[in-house]
Formats: C-alpha cells, sequence, structure tokens
C-alpha cells in the first residue's frame, strides 16, 4: 500500500495596515511615515525568510483623502511609497472614490500590487476590480478576497459612483467562496468594511454568517481589534502591550487602526488547510507620549529608510511649496463643531457658504457639515488650511428655484428638524424655534412666488447625505468651479476673518 504523502506545510507572516489617509510622511512628532513603517516590513521579512518563512503585506484600503500634501498630488506618493514597501494587495476603500474614476485608474497604474473588490459592479454587470488574488507558497494556495463597504454607495461621492453597484459584503463572499475553495487551502478576506457588531456589511457579520473564512484584514472603522481574556473587545489599547485579535466562527479578525501607526503582525502555521495562530502583535511606529512635559518615542524610535525617506521628500517639498501660499489672516477659531448658535449655522459654515454663493451670485446656499474636516486656527491661513478644512473634489453647482420649491428642498434637507449635523448654511436664518426661514439680506421671509438661486456642491447636488438631488432640475447648473478655488478668492478678499462677521 503506497504512503500517503505528507500535507504542505508553511509559516506565514501576515502584515498589515489600513486606513492610510495620505500619511505618506511623518507627522511634526515623527510618528509613523511609510519610510519607518518600510523599516520595520524590511525587518520583520528578513527573519522571516531566514527561518524559512514567507510574508504577505495587506493593505484594508482608503489610501486616500486626509493630508493636503498627499490630496493636491493625487496620492501619487502614497501608492509609489507603497510600492517601495512591496504590499502584495489593497482592499478597495470607500474613500477610493472621493476622486474620479479616472484618478482611480492612473493610481491603479502607479500601482504595483493589485486593487481588490469582489462587491463592486459597474451598471452591466461587470465587476470594476479583481476579486481576488491567489498567492502559492511552499505548495500552500492563499486566495485573498477583497470586499468594499456596501455603504459606499450612500456615503461616496454620487458623482463618482452613480454608475456603479455596491453588492452585499456577505452575498458576494459567500459566491467567491464556492469558487475559490477548490483552488486554495487558506482564504483570507481582505475588506474595508470595519469591525462593527451589529451591522450587516461588517466584518463581525461576514464572519459568523459566511463559513469558510479562515482570517479577515480589516479597515474603515479605524480601531484596535484586541480582546481580553472574556473575548470582549478592548475599548482602550496602550501601544505596545499584547493584543490578542477577535474570532468569530472561526474566523480570527484583524484590524490596525489607521495613519499607519501600526503595522499587524500575525504569524501562522499553515498546514494542508488548517491554520494555526502562533503570535500576533501590533508593531507602533514611531508613536508618543508625553511624559511630564516632553513627547518620548513609545519603545525604541525606528530609524525611517533613508531611500524611500529621500524619494518621499521630493513629493513632501513640493506639496508644501504650492500650500504654503497665504490666503488671509484670522485672530479667531473657527471650529466645524461651533454650532452654538443652533439651529443656525456656525461661523465656519455660514463662511464656507457663503464663499459658494459669491462664486455664482446666489442668494443662499448650504454645505454638508460631513464634509468640513477640520478649523481654521488663529494666524495666517494657507492654501494648505483650506484642503485641511474642505479636501473633497467637489464642483460648486447652483439652482434657481421658486420661493416654495427652495422651502420644501429646504425642509428635505433637514434645515428644520433638530439634527445638528445636517447641514450648514448662509443666506438665511431660522426663526420662530427653527420652523421659518428668514432671509438675511432682505430681513424678510421667503416669498413663494419669488425666485432665487441656491449654491450648493456637486455633492448634495447629486443626492449625497441623502440630501434632496436637483440635477433633474431644469435650472440646474454644474460650473465645474472647484469648491477650494472659490474659496481661495473668498478668502483673498477678506485681511482679516472675525468671528463677528459670520
Amino acid at each position: 500500500m503506497a504512503e500517503t504523502a505528507p500535507e504542505p506545510s508553511i509559516r506565514l507572516t501576515i502584515l498589515h495596515t489600513n486606513d492610510h489617509h495620505g500619511r505618506f510622511w511623518h507627522n511634526q512628532h515623527g510618528e509613523y511615515g511609510l519610510a519607518a513603517r518600510k523599516t520595520v516590513v524590511d525587518t520583520i521579512r528578513k527573519e522571516v525568510s531566514a527561518q524559512g518563512g514567507y510574508t504577505l503585506l495587506l493593505s484594508g484600503g482608503d489610501i486616500n483623502t486626509g493630508v493636503p500634501e498627499s490630496d493636491h498630488q493625487d496620492a501619487e506618493p502614497d501608492f509609489k511609497g507603497m510600492n517601495w514597501l512591496g504590499y502584495d494587495a489593497m482592499a478597495v476603500g470607500n474613500h477610493e472614490f472621493d476622486n474620479p474614476l479616472k484618478v482611480l485608474r492612473k493610481q491603479q497604474q502607479w500601482a504595483e500590487f493589485p486593487f481588490l473588490a469582489a462587491n463592486i459592479y459597474n451598471r452591466k454587470g461587470q465587476r470594476l476590480f479583481d476579486p481576488y488574488k491567489i498567492f502559492s507558497f511552499g505548495g500552500i494556495d492563499i486566495a485573498v478576497i477583497g470586499l468594499t463597504t456596501h455603504e459606499t454607495a450612500n456615503i461616496g461621492n454620487p458623482n463618482y459612483i452613480k454608475r456603479l453597484r455596491f453588492r452585499m459584503p456577505e452575498v458576494e463572499a459567500f459566491d467567491i467562496l464556492e469558487e475559490v475553495n477548490t483552488r486554495s487551502h487558506v482564504q483570507i478576506a481582505l475588506t474595508h468594511m470595519g469591525h462593527h457588531e451589529y451591522d450587516i456589511g461588517s466584518d463581525v457579520t461576514l464572519a459568523e454568517s459566511v463559513e469558510g473564512l479562515d482570517l479577515i484584514v480589516g479597515g474603515h472603522s479605524a480601531e484596535v481589534i484586541c480582546v481580553d481574556e472574556r473575548k470582549q473587545l478592548l475599548h482602550k489599547y496602550s501601544p505596545g502591550t499584547p493584543c490578542r485579535p477577535d474570532r468569530r466562527n472561526g474566523t480570527w479578525i484583524v484590524q490596525a487602526q489607521e495613519w499607519g501607526r501600526y503595522v499587524g503582525r500575525m504569524d501562522l502555521q499553515i498546514t494542508g488547510r488548517k491554520v494555526k495562530l502562533l503570535n500576533y502583535q501590533l508593531i507602533p511606529i514611531n508613536l508618543t507620549e508625553e511624559i511630564e512635559g516632553e513627547r518620548q518615542f513609545i519603545g525604541e524610535y525606528i530609524q525611517p529608510d533613508q531611500e524611500l525617506q529621500a524619494f518621499l521628500n521630493v513629493y513632501q517639498q513640493r506639496g508644501m511649496s504650492s500650500l504654503q501660499q497665504p490666503l488671509t489672516v484670522t485672530s479667531d477659531t473657527f471650529l466645524r463643531e461651533d454650532r452654538s448658535r443652533f439651529p443656525n449655522s456656525s461661523p465656519l459654515g455660514v463662511l464656507l457658504s457663503r464663499s459658494l454663493m459669491m462664486s455664482v451670485g446666489a442668494d443662499v446656499a448650504i454645505y454638508n457639515a460631513g464634509g468640513i474636516r477640520d478649523g481654521f486656527t488663529p494666524g495666517i491661513i494657507t492654501r494648505k488650511a483650506v484642503l485641511q478644512v474642505t479636501p473633497f473634489n467637489n464642483k460648486i453647482c447652483y439652482v434657481d428655484l421658486s420661493g416654495k420649491e427652495l422651502i420644501d428642498y429646504l425642509s428635505n434637507a433637514e434645515i428644520f428638524p433638530s439634527n445638528q449635523m445636517g447641514a450648514e448654511f448662509a443666506g438665511f436664518t431660522l426663526t420662530n424655534n427653527g420652523t421659518q426661514i428668514v432671509l438675511t439680506k432682505t430681513g424678510q421671509p421667503i416669498d413663494l412666488g419669488a425666485q432665487y438661486r441656491l449654491a450648493l456642491s456637486s455633492y448634495l447636488a447629486a443626492g449625497g447625505d441623502n440630501f434632496p438631488p436637483v440635477t433633474k432640475h431644469s435650472t440646474f447648473v454644474n460650473t465645474r468651479i472647484d469648491e477650494k478655488e472659490a474659496l481661495y478668492a473668498f478668502l483673498k478678499q477678506h485681511d482679516i476673518l472675525s468671528l463677528e462677521d459670520f
């Protein structure tokens, strides 16, 4: 009787990051950055290889949007920097759709690794990206399946996703696993879905509802996923301390917070189709803590890779030089959270809305609060500050409405209800406990028979954040003027900004 051949067996180390958001360069404290990350990845690869093992470097997506120097260059330094680190695959994140599809395709050309997303389709039913990739190491085949949050359909820019379809990840994973099970020993879901306990379309529900996944490498919720002895998620994690990943229905779930603060390291023993966790840790990338008033690195300082640092420095200097142009000065602080006069708009919201009004000669304007990502602090306001406040690539639109149409629109846009993050606006105020609109210019209520021009972003015009779409209205116009350019021009007209003016 012939002896049965032994099953192939390997040691595999999976390294992972997620929610990068333009952090190719270290911050002002020397924290994170791709160059220091490369030093860690190279060191681990060398160690694993010397022991006869293999490595996979995976990203949970959202490379785009967050840092002006990156945003201004379409994240070119980020994707090319990831090439230097040797990323093997990336899940497509929802913020990859902050830009037109042609930008995303350009980023794919820069990247030397695949963008994976099994559940994103065009209207013809064709996938936009590869659904998975199979890696082979020492006789073991490993399928890495990309999945993107279906909520992208609701939170993404409608102008860039309106022709796309986002299928439920659990349904897609079930179908894909039937295909890859016969071709692989190990199945990994590389996701940008978030670790949400009770939400469908999350890493948790994926693990609990779909059989056959050995591991989920996640992103989107930007969390550290560690559990205690009772298998309860830790609410606070201290860098450098042990971390045991979550496990649901026989599937490990990992995530490494955001920005490259950590590199997750998972050491596995794989024998045939059996996967055993040997070790897991989150490696802090030059994170700091304040001790007695001084910033100190947690653990040993990681020396950034000098070649990569020099490569990225070209992009950093290029971005900084174009972003340091002064626009105006303020002695006050403009915060997006300042809704102290609610139900009326915050001073920052009024300022942004007025820039839209000025650009197209509008009577009123609305601005989605979710698109405001920072504020202005006392001192010089530069182009970089503007990009930090409004990082998205929206165009200015307008529509001419009758007074009745305008009231109907604002009612459906949740201007009236007590929703403090519903919208920011200018050109009118709310009176009588937020039930009546009074125009700022005239001090009078809206005339139902008169005509008014409403300015808004292309994002809201297309129905973003569940605002009423207006693109089908006969008077709708997309000016193609970038919101940021209008804000630059608006700020230049003010020698100094004061809260009292807004």
